[in-house]
């Protein structure tokens, strides 16, 4: 009978004899396709408790796998390779092999919220996401990717001075991914707020990314965020199992 979802079924495990007679009966080439039988010894029973630690991922166990976030998501009509739904099907029954895989491809999500709107279980799929990309980073399977790199700058912009320097955070961006800084957008971006913005706004922008003044009396919360921060992260790496900061 014909294999059905095919697109589902990833090509290794599929297996096509060219030459095949059962009972007298030709079934070579496409007639033959079967399915590889597998079995899987290495589950992770912690996997769901694992992201469920991590900022976002609070919410998977409710997760009724109906598919709403995949048939939302804004990067599955362009790449139906990006599946939340099944991500979030691996996670909770374990299968820490299989959603390594997909590693190169789950930091992609674009936080349209899309999936998290049609939800009907608040899981908050795009937060899933996130901290899966996170898991894989503190697991030590991906490198930091470009959107936790801008997450860092931005917090650490905030840490150190109390402030949004977005001139600051966007140049610290581009240094740490070693991006070049005449990218056209960028141009076409600060063409125009040059033309649109108040002289006053502009001066100010400038002013902030040189001399990075701070909010009065900040010290105090700079030393309480600090501390709130290395608390979280201890905590997801003891989720981990992980004992230090460079474990993995």
């Amino acid at each position: 009978m014909p294999i059905h979802e095919k697109s589902l079924i990833r090509p290794e495990n599929l297996v096509t004899n060219d030459n095949l007679v059962i009972d007298g009966v030709d079934v070579s080439g496409h007639w033959s396709t079967f399915i590889k039988s597998r079995t899987v010894t290495d589950y992770n029973e912690a996997m769901q408790e694992e992201i469920a630690a991590m900022p976002g991922g609070e919410n998977i166990h409710r997760c009724w796998q109906c598919g709403s976030c995949t048939n939302a998501c804004t990067v599955n009509a362009v790449n139906p390779e990006f599946n939340p739904r099944y991500w979030i099907y691996l996670i909770r029954t374990g299968m820490e092999e299989e959603l390594l895989r997909d590693k190169d491809i789950i930091w992609q999500c674009v936080s349209c919220n899309k999936c998290t709107y049609a939800c009907p279980r608040d899981v908050f799929p795009e937060g899933v996401m996130k901290a899966t990309a996170h898991w894989l980073e503190l697991k030590g399977h991906t490198g930091k990717s470009p959107s936790s790199h801008f997450d860092d700058d931005f917090t650490e912009s905030i840490i150190d001075t109390g402030m949004i320097e977005e001139a600051r955070v966007l140049l610290t961006f581009f240094k740490r991914t070693k991006q070049p800084l005449a990218q056209p957008w960028l141009i076409a971006l600060i063409t125009s707020l040059l033309k649109k913005m108040p002289v006053g706004y502009l001066f100010r922008l400038g002013f902030l990314t040189v001399f990075r003044p701070k909010v009065r009396n900040w010290s105090k919360n700079r030393v309480a965020l600090q501390e709130y921060v290395d608390e979280r992260k201890a905590a997801q790496r003891a989720a981990l199992g992980m004992t230090g900061k460079g474990d993995h």
